[in-house]
């Protein structure tokens, strides 16, 4: 993807735009005549296509869309960055049983030009931090890492913009209206050359989950094809590990 067009499609999917492509697909068809609607954490917002086209996407937070699937929105799968929401599904009797398919890590992403290298450098104070709002993953992740190494002060010296995903926070740091914002290492290589991406100091593992919301033949090919060694291989290519 060349710079410009993965610029506006960061800015389009910090605001959860749904996605779409072809309906002849392992996922694209429910039976029915309806096409697979998949509801999916904005980190897999490159994966996914690329595992399979065919289902209409819609990418977010993954607490903003556990509570839309709560309210009835029609949502056939849903795969979290998470294993809480998914969870939460399950136990609610809204989903079936979760699915571990792929981990993730986080980093500090700052602008290719950008003065920041590393957390000492934001507990200086002073600088423009993005961070996913409570409830979104990657925030969560990044205040338990935060907290592990007694680094909260990293978000009270600066100022702070919490996003409603992670994509939002991406966004903001290839735009430059952030000095820093914690993503995950595959926010970042999507980003391409308007980010780097700075190592943390300890790792606090992101792992994925999907649950099935409507069953179906469509629904249960889709999942077959995330979790199948094909999807497993796409998944390494865009950066993400496997269980």
């Amino acid at each position: 993807m060349t710079r410009a067009p993965l610029l506006i499609a960061l800015a389009a999917l910090a605001a959860a735009a749904p996605g779409c492509g072809g309906e002849d697909r392992a996922g694209g068809d429910t039976g029915g005549g309806e096409r697979l609607t998949v509801y999916a954490a904005s980190s897999l917002r490159e994966v996914l296509p690329a595992v399979d086209p065919g289902p209409r996407y819609s990418f977010a937070s993954s607490g903003t869309l556990e509570t839309q699937i709560r309210r009835g929105a029609p949502a056939d799968v849903f795969l979290s960055a998470a294993t809480d929401q998914p969870a939460a599904l399950h136990d609610a009797g809204r989903c079936g049983e979760p699915v571990a398919f792929a981990t993730n890590r986080l980093v500090l992403a700052v602008p290719r030009d950008g003065r920041v290298d590393g957390l000492d450098d934001l507990r200086a104070g002073g600088l423009r931090v993005a961070i996913g709002a409570e409830g979104v993953p990657a925030g969560d992740y990044a205040r338990e890492l935060l907290a592990r190494l007694g680094a909260q002060d990293v978000l009270s010296a600066n100022r702070v913009s919490e996003e409603p995903s992670v994509a939002g926070v991406a966004a903001k740091v290839a735009f430059g209206s952030a000095d820093a914002g914690f993503v995950y290492a595959t926010d970042a290589r999507a980003a391409g050359d308007r980010v780097r991406a700075v190592p943390l100091p300890r790792d606090v593992p992101a792992r994925y989950a999907l649950c099935v919301v409507r069953d179906g033949p469509a629904a249960r090919a889709f999942v077959a094809a995330v979790t199948s060694e094909a999807g497993r291989a796409v998944l390494r290519e865009h950066g993400f590990g496997v269980p």
